[in-house]
């Protein structure tokens, strides 16, 4: 990669993705890892530092270093010095002092792994900075796409759901664009991002239609830690109109795929019956997919 960080899909460019999902795959495929890349990062440290509760991304990322063999520190922000006043920076000079290799931020405020590149010399990757992006997301979800579509060039992707407030939504665009699928985004008018038509998106705001035809299918959790406000009249009015059943599903293409990045707000923006359909559902092989892919972006950014 010839970034030192992963802060953003929009830093990489399509050989780079196509290199960090190529590697992803044959960590998948293969049941050993080469002797050069274990050499390479054992004894290497990787920190990992979430600021917001993570159950995937934070084991995600722990399994991954460890497979590749790494020291992995996972920070307790809840017992560490910044709940006793320490500022993010004080705390991030600290952890730099310490010389890890990759710092693994995730963060509720937009734009802290950023700041945070800034100030240490290791390399930064964004697990995921408020309602800005999620990059590795978005890598294995290209990932998972491949494997069962072949490609994604050409393919109607729609991501529906919580669309302003999900930096899954805005990391999966970016990418697929990159990749040339065409992407829609299916939402109610008081969860649709201002400008979005400016990222190179459809948008629609009827669900039965913005579904039709699509292979792809990404829905969004409905984020309500970071609604302010009313934005939906109520829980079983929004998945009445805007959930994902069966009924909706069958507007989409008959061999179309359903994916969630988790955790599933089951009744709200998916039905069970859809969710746990074994010959549609992706979501659960995402989360396996996850591990190989943060594996290969940990891979490429030590030296």
């Amino acid at each position: 990669m010839k970034t030192k960080h992963l802060l953003s899909i929009k830093d990489l460019s399509v050989n780079e993705i196509k290199n960090i999902l190529s590697d992803a795959n044959d960590f998948l495929n293969k049941k050993s890892i080469q002797n050069k890349i274990l050499k390479k990062i054992k004894g290497k440290n990787i920190i990992n530092l979430f600021f917001e509760d993570s159950t995937r991304t934070l084991t995600s990322f722990e399994l991954a270093g460890k497979k590749l063999g790494a020291s992995i520190i996972n920070m307790a922000v809840a017992t560490s010095a910044i709940k006793k006043g320490e500022s993010l920076i004080d705390t991030a000079m600290t952890l730099n002092a310490m010389n890890p290799d990759i710092l693994i931020v995730r963060h509720n405020m937009s734009g802290v792994p950023y700041l945070l590149s800034e100030k240490v010399n290791c390399s930064v990757i964004n697990a995921g900075d408020g309602s800005n992006e999620h990059p590795t997301q978005a890598l294995l979800d290209a990932l998972t796409i491949l494997r069962h579509k072949k490609k994604i060039s050409g393919l109607e992707v729609a991501i529906m759901g919580d669309v302003l407030h999900s930096r899954v939504a805005r990391s999966n665009i970016y990418l697929l664009n990159k990749l040339n699928a065409k992407v829609r985004v299916i939402c109610p008018p008081t969860l649709l991002p201002a400008g979005i038509e400016k990222m190179n998106v459809k948008v629609f705001k009827n669900i039965r239609e913005g579904l039709r035809n699509v292979d792809i299918i990404m829905v969004l959790r409905i984020q309500k830690e970071r609604m302010e406000g009313s934005f939906v009249p109520s829980e079983k009015e929004f998945f009445k109109f805007w959930g994902l059943d069966r009924e909706k599903l069958n507007k989409a293409k008959k061999n179309a795929l359903v994916m969630h990045p988790g955790p599933i707000n089951r009744g709200i923006e998916i039905d069970s019956d859809v969710a746990d359909d074994i010959g549609r559902s992706l979501i659960l092989e995402q989360v396996k997919l996850g591990v190989a892919v943060r594996m290969s972006v940990i891979n490429k950014l030590i030296n």
